[in-house]
């Protein structure tokens, strides 16, 4: 297979200097005299709602889903875009409930909720979780797996390839969200265009493979007939794959917490939205979860492609890993070595973008949660804007020096990369999102509670997860149903402490009007379950 071509390089430093152009003039043009952390952490009231979406969309999509998916793509098939479709749904319920308490209690980042909400503690305990979640899991991830793509495609040595994404990123980062939020409407231009191109080979290559003229439609007809057991949204048990998406959980279980955590509780993500009105949020909002309907034709039928085209005889060794058995993360890097000069290039500068802008869209909430909710309440009380903005850009770059360092320590090959963040990420997942909805809907609901989910949820998910519970054999029951039984515990607990223990009154303020939607959000949430609900019947 060939490497990048001096074309395919040409094409590569026009995406970066467009990036790096573009993001160094709204830099200039949007900058003020005096440095404010709202505006650099917040980019307040400057983001539209395309920016917000666009956003959304890049800071969500990075190697793990372009490596990780298609890799699961490749080895289960379609009923992995469900983290991908249900997404969709979990946007419309974060913007119709989520946004409007945040933005109706003047909640700009996560930590600061749950000390409004419960108390400091609460507070401080969850910000050094949510920092050793996005950089021992989610930024080391996302680098190690986008430099083992990138270093697939070009050649360039792994490490060198760790370094120069980083130190891409950080460019941007140091920024504020400001010039991500705006670049990332670049990036995700060039990750949907350079997506389907890849996509379009590897549908046409199937056609072209099995004897048939170079057309999508054949191709897809021919992947639907040869690779008919990757084309089911839901797994019963006995299934092989039944583990990694249990039967129904995808539906009405634990991946709703999954979801629900990750884009209503997510620094990382609500950070978008936080900034803006509550219009322009929703507006945002419902036009990423369009744009997650389409990540599926991106970033799951490639690898339902490379799977047919194994089983047909090709990739035979290009499959395989280091260590010589199957290795499913290969199935993107594979295709987009097949990819015509130029096009390679512009496949290339998809990945690149997508690695990049979440790894810059991770980074800016570490350092919002390092410098407004620890430095900034613990160390520094005293410090200046332009101080805190300063220590903001340190950490940025101290986070990614660290997942450099500690990434190829993590494991992350050994499920897939995608697995790997989805129970990593599980293990916290249900105690937060039980202080989250609790502290929404349930004045009684106190710090006790609260600190129970947090700590003993994942003291109790970590031991399902190693088989150190009794009663049961919990690596036979699946991560999403153990999250739910985790999130059920969390809830029933923090319902005993908050009967039994004196009323804190730190309920938020909450009226019915809030929840109220209309005009173009309304209508094109009502499209995004009407679709979904199309696709979950047609490939049931």
């Amino acid at each position: 297979m060939q490497k990048l071509q001096t074309l395919d390089y040409v094409v590569f430093l026009f995406y970066f200097i467009l990036v790096s152009g573009y993001g160094y003039w709204i830099y200039q043009r949007k900058k003020s005299k005096q440095a404010s952390t709202k505006d650099f952490f917040l980019a307040e009231g400057s983001l539209t709602w395309w920016a917000i979406g666009a956003s959304l969309i890049a800071s969500n999509i990075s190697a793990e889903q372009m490596i990780g998916m298609s890799g699961n793509g490749f080895s289960m098939g379609l009923a992995i875009s469900t983290y991908e479709w249900m997404a969709a749904a979990t946007l419309i319920v974060v913007g119709v409930v989520f946004m409007p308490i945040y933005l109706k209690n003047k909640i700009f980042t996560m930590p600061q909720f749950l000390n409004q909400r419960y108390n400091s503690t609460v507070s401080l305990i969850m910000a050094v979780f949510w920092l050793a979640l996005y950089i021992l899991v989610n930024l080391t991830s996302i680098l190690y797996l986008g430099a083992l793509a990138v270093s697939g495609i070009s050649g360039i040595d792994f490490t060198v390839c760790m370094i120069g994404l980083a130190i891409f990123a950080i460019v941007i980062t140091i920024g504020g969200m400001k010039v991500i939020g705006f670049t990332d409407v670049i990036q995700v231009f060039f990750l949907i265009i350079g997506g389907l191109a890849t996509t379009y080979l590897a549908v046409t290559l199937v056609s072209t493979e099995y004897g048939g003229l170079e057309s999508l439609t054949n191709g897809l007809k021919l992947m639907t007939e040869k690779s008919e057991d990757h084309f089911h949204m839901i797994f019963h048990k006995g299934d092989p794959h039944y583990m990694a998406l249990p039967g129904l959980t995808v539906l009405i279980g634990g991946m709703w917490i999954v979801n629900l955590n990750y884009w209503g509780c997510n620094q990382y993500i609500t950070q978008r939205a936080l900034g803006a009105d509550l219009k322009t949020a929703r507006e945002g909002i419902l036009f990423a979860a369009f744009l997650k309907l389409l990540m599926p034709i991106i970033v799951t039928l490639p690898g339902i492609a490379a799977y047919t085209l194994y089983q047909k005889g090709l990739f035979q060794k290009e499959m395989l890993g280091a260590d010589g058995t199957l290795n499913q993360d290969n199935a993107y890097p594979v295709l987009l070595n097949l990819l015509p000069m130029g096009l390679k290039g512009l496949s290339f500068a998809a990945l690149t973008a997508a690695i990049v802008a979440s790894l810059a869209g991770k980074a800016n909430s570490i350092s919002t949660i390092f410098t407004l909710d620890i430095f900034k309440n613990y160390i520094g009380k005293n410090a200046s804007e332009k101080h805190l903005v300063w220590i903001g850009r340190v950490t940025i770059v101290v986070s990614m020096i660290l997942a450099i360092v500690v990434s190829p320590y993590m494991g992350i090959d050994k499920k897939g990369g995608f697995q790997f963040i989805q129970e990593m990420t599980g293990l916290l997942s249900p105690g937060i999102f039980a202080s989250f909805v609790m502290g929404f809907f349930w004045k009684r609901t106190n710090s006790a509670g609260a600190l129970f989910a947090i700590v003993g949820g994942f003291l109790i998910a970590l031991s399902l997860h190693n088989n150190w519970m009794p009663f049961a054999d919990w690596t036979t029951v699946p991560f999403l149903d153990r999250m739910g039984i985790v999130f059920l515990i969390c809830v029933a607990v923090m319902f005993i402490l908050g009967f039994i223990l004196p009323d804190e009154g730190k309920g938020l303020e909450i009226d019915a009007s809030m929840f109220k939607v209309q005009g173009i959000f309304a209508f094109g949430a009502v499209a995004v379950i009407v679709i979904l609900i199309g696709l979950y019947w047609y490939f049931w």
